[in-house]
């Protein structure tokens, strides 16, 4: 749900309210109680969630890579 921010025209006090975007703007303030809120223009919310994928759009393991160990990490005998 889209997050919105608001100013009041009355009280000059903002608050932000979660709604849908068919919902209709409130008009009236939570601080004050007048009917002189208005919507603002602002910025968008991106919120990156899973382990899917990184903020630089690159995937978290590249494709056609295998996870098979090749056994060179290990070293080798044992003494």
């Amino acid at each position: 749900m889209p997050t919105y921010e608001y100013q009041c025209d009355a009280c000059n006090k903002g608050f932000i309210r979660e709604q849908r975007i068919t919902e209709k703007p409130v008009k009236k303030c939570p601080h004050c109680g007048k009917m002189k809120a208005r919507r603002m223009i602002s910025g968008g919310d991106f919120i990156l969630k899973g382990g899917g994928w990184y903020s630089d759009l690159y995937s978290s393991t590249p494709k056609g890579s295998s996870k098979k160990d090749t056994g060179s990490s290990s070293g080798g005998s044992d003494d």
